[in-house]
């Protein structure tokens, strides 16, 4: 007897179903239709058990949830506002800096008994220099 030849001649007498849609795609990857006989969720179309979807959803859900959470208990900052927080107080630590040579000169230079206007020339030169090297460090706010 002839294998393919019995086959050929099989074949017109008892053709095959076509296969349509999931079941067909799943047979071809070797998964069963029904769940419960391997003990594994069936695959969704991108791959994703429905399984491993629930996993993600509910860790976003939690992540989420811890947010909202710290944000009630005031232990979260608008960051925007934080920045525009940590602006003004550097300019405000600027601004008592770029003061402090008037404040203090006259009585420096009455003290070591040198010229005030010298002292405070000098002073207002060290301190811009001071402020200037401050400036070029670039905070970074992630």
């Amino acid at each position: 007897m002839d294998p393919d030849k019995a086959d050929r001649e099989w074949e017109p007498q008892h053709p095959k179903p076509p296969r349509v849609g999931n079941a067909h795609r799943a047979e071809k990857m070797g998964v069963r239709e029904n769940a419960s006989e391997s003990g594994t969720p069936p695959l969704a179309t991108g791959g994703t058990s429905l399984l491993q979807a629930r996993t993600v959803n509910e860790v976003v859900k939690a992540q989420t949830n811890k947010v909202r959470l710290a944000r009630l208990k005031g232990e979260l900052v608008d960051r925007p506002q934080a920045i525009a927080h940590v602006f003004k107080l550097a300019r405000t630590e600027r601004d008592a800096w770029l003061n402090w040579p008037a404040r203090i000169s006259a009585q420096l230079a009455a003290t070591l008994g040198v010229d005030p206007h010298t002292l405070h020339v000098v002073l207002e030169n060290a301190v811009r220099e001071h402020l200037q090297e401050l400036g070029d460090l670039k905070p970074r706010v992630d």
